[in-house]
């Protein structure tokens, strides 16, 4: 008597990207590339839009795979056209700095927008520089503080820095230097050094708030040490502002600044 035998069904597509991730980061099987470029390629055939946007990442990274803009952007863009934030987001990266399409600001912008209206905070902050320098758009402050807001709501510190400056300035609200010391905190207790470099010199100036060196010399520190090696010249320039503040102040004031500076802890 011959037995049939039920077909195996089909793997599905989120089964296969969720094989590519496991591959890719690692997670119960050796981290293989190689392997997760195949499983994502495998559910991005069939339209999964995850997996889309993973398989982009991967080109445009050059893992498990040869490095490709062109390739990245060509899954960004089926990913973005199903509504995937975070390609709309990468898809204008690449427009703007001419990544495997031609530059076009223009373009960034609406990527930006399209992820930025969705929700994503990098967009949004994004959407917000190009309006603050009037790149593809006219340049417009009101609108870009617009966007910087809606992303430092949402906790990014690199908006909360840029509102910071925008209230610190005046450009599109009214020069407001305690606002933009509340906006400088919430950076800088996340670890952003330029936050934290300009809370120093708030306290150091008086400006927003009390003048107080022991508050500028622990800031200026913070942001010393937080500065990559990459930026060494902003972090000479905090160690310079932070040597300038402690001729100024007493040896038990350094003291306690070296402690507040030792003590501290980011939000997050």
């Amino acid at each position: 008597m011959k037995w049939f035998r039920k077909a195996a069904a089909p793997e599905s597509a989120g089964t296969q990207a969720h094989r590519g991730a496991m591959y890719e980061y690692g997670r119960g099987v050796p981290q293989d590339y190689a392997e997760a470029v195949k499983w994502y390629r495998k559910a991005a055939d069939q339209g999964d839009a995850a997996a889309q946007y993973d398989l982009g990442r991967l080109y445009e990274n050059g893992w498990g795979v040869p490095q490709d803009d062109a390739e990245a952007v060509k899954w960004f863009r089926k990913a973005a056209d199903q509504g995937i934030g975070s390609a709309q987001y990468n898809l204008g990266v690449m427009y703007l700095g001419g990544r495997g399409v031609p530059q076009s600001a223009a373009d960034a912008v609406r990527c930006f927008r399209e992820a930025a209206d969705r929700g994503d905070a990098t967009a949004q902050n994004n959407l917000g520089g190009l309006y603050h320098s009037g790149q593809g758009v006219p340049q417009n402050y009101p609108e870009a503080v617009k966007w910087y807001r809606r992303a430092a709501d949402q906790g990014f510190p690199g908006a909360q820095y840029n509102l910071g400056m925008m209230y610190a300035n005046g450009l599109g609200v009214p020069q407001d230097y305690p606002e933009a010391v509340k906006w400088y905190r919430k950076a800088a207790d996340q670890r952003f050094p330029g936050a934290q470099f300009n809370l120093g010199l708030m306290y150091g100036t008086g400006q927003g708030l009390a003048r107080d060196f022991v508050q500028a010399h622990k800031w200026f520190s913070l942001a010393a040490s937080q500065y990559p090696e990459s930026d060494a010249e902003a972090r000479d320039l905090a160690i310079r502002n932070r040597d300038l503040i402690a001729a100024e102040m007493t040896p038990a004031q350094i003291g306690e600044a070296e402690k507040l500076a030792r003590d501290w802890k980011p939000t997050k």
